[in-house]
């Protein structure tokens, strides 16, 4: 048995809350050091060029580029439970064509992707009332990143097959030089080539793109019963309609949650320059408790997703428990550290008193309640590791979008700031969370053996 096969057969046989700290802290590191690319183009313009740079790649084009990688991130996921299940079973046939079903779907959508993404830029842009001193750099950087996101796709995908795996390690090795090189390629594009916007957006596609290469080499090395062969990179009918019927929901859940901040991107653009810039800042601080949460969210999937392959049901509910005590402990922590340290921290990104200000007061409405939201993250991620994602998808619906919509529709105006605005975010968590504490409740009493399909 190779070290990442005892890797991943230890999630199915090993001590709970260890292998899932096992399994968490790579991905965490991994998911800081992907958000990483962004955070650091956003640092280095908002100090080395300008706040209207810094609202350029963090405003209006960081939601949408957000919107568009959530989605395909969610789609992956799909793929990500059909093969932990797969493997869980050591099935593997069911488990290389759905590695190559997956690595197809990518190349195509990446296509696809590219296209509209050049093609609709300015479009999408201006229907998020992006200021107009703002709206020339923002369509640059993002032509340049769709024109590059085949690689984040490709990245994407291979990693969610190796967490899916238990091989939580090696994909943030990679991440971890490709940030080092972004970062390097970010002062050099700027500091010595004086590109602004349009270098740090090149230095991003750069090291994605070796991102992408290292994944795929990794995949195509392996000992395992896995093993990736760009020859056989084909369609398998069945295995492709069971991760869209997985990762589809999954998909439009992320998109939910992206447009409903889209929403909210649009309604801060007409405060100003000002506030937009400190949101986008705020955003890059906010991405810290995202980063931890959707790490649980990835750990919990790939955890139950195995066991339930495995048709282990008891530790699949007393890993949800240990999971939930996990991040409640680690929520605390960061809202913490946010609440105490946000000047010095909005001081990385801008030397903007005015600026600092804003996103300070953001922050203070905000994190406090980081730690209702836990529930939505890990109970939507234990739900997707047993296939079960429409009723997960229609509570997300309801709770995040619908309701996010009807408040900046019909209560904001009534009292147009910036608080009422933001507001949406608690109150929207603390019925999402109901509704998901809930449905979990009934549905594991029901645990039964995993349906998945292929050819």
């Amino acid at each position: 048995m190779t070290n990442n096969e005892h890797a991943g057969r230890q999630i199915i046989d090993g001590v709970i809350w260890k292998q899932l700290l096992i399994f968490f802290f790579p991905i965490l590191l991994g998911t800081f050091f992907q958000q990483f690319y962004n955070t650091i183009d956003a640092i280095v313009v908002g100090r080395f060029v300008g706040k209207e740079a810094l609202a350029s790649v963090g405003g209006s084009a960081g939601q949408i580029i957000n919107l568009v990688v959530g989605f395909f991130t969610g789609l992956t996921a799909g793929a990500g439970v059909i093969i932990s299940q797969f493997y869980g079973a050591r099935d593997a046939k069911g488990l290389n064509d759905s590695l190559h079903t997956a690595y197809a779907f990518s190349l195509v959508g990446s296509v696809l992707m590219t296209i509209l993404g050049i093609w609709l830029s300015p479009v999408m842009l201006e229907m998020m009332n992006t200021p107009q001193e703002l709206l020339a750099e923002s369509t640059v950087y993002m032509r340049i990143y769709f024109g590059g996101i085949v690689f984040v796709f490709i990245y994407n995908i291979g990693a969610s097959i190796l967490r899916a795996l238990g091989d939580s390690k090696r994909p943030l090795y990679y991440l971890i030089i490709c940030c080092l090189l972004n970062i390097v390629l970010d002062l050099i594009m700027v500091l010595v080539f004086g590109l602004g916007v349009k270098g740090v957006a090149i230095a991003t596609v750069i090291a994605q793109a070796v991102s992408a290469v290292l994944i795929t080499r990794a995949l195509m090395k392996s000992t395992d019963i896995y093993k990736l062969n760009l020859r056989k990179i084909r369609f398998h009918g069945q295995v492709l309609r069971s991760q869209l019927y997985i990762g589809l929901p999954g998909g439009f859940q992320s998109t939910m949650y992206s447009l409903s901040n889209i929403l909210i991107q649009a309604a801060i653009n007409a405060y100003g320059t000002d506030t937009t810039a400190a949101w986008a800042a705020y955003g890059k601080l906010d991405a810290i408790f995202w980063m931890v949460s959707s790490a649980f969210g990835v750990s919990i999937t790939t955890f139950v997703g195995q066991n339930y392959g495995a048709g282990k049901y008891d530790r699949i509910k007393k890993s949800v428990r240990i999971c939930l005590g996990m991040d409640f402990v680690v929520s605390v922590l960061l809202t913490l550290f946010l609440m105490f340290l946000r000047v010095p921290l909005f001081r990385i990104f801008t030397t903007d008193a005015e600026v600092i200000r804003i996103g300070s007061r953001m922050l203070e409405l905000i994190t406090p309640c980081y730690v209702i939201f836990i529930f939505i993250e890990v109970l939507s991620g234990a739900l997707r590791g047993i296939s079960d994602v429409i009723i997960p998808m229609l509570l997300t619906l309801f709770g995040v979008c619908l309701l996010r919509i009807a408040w900046i529709l019909f209560i904001v105006p009534i009292s147009p700031s910036i608080e009422t605005l933001l507001f949406n975010y608690p109150l929207t968590w603390v019925l999402t969370s109901i509704l998901f504490i809930s449905y979990y409740l009934y549905k594991k009493r029901r645990l039964g053996p995993p349906k998945v399909i292929r050819d």
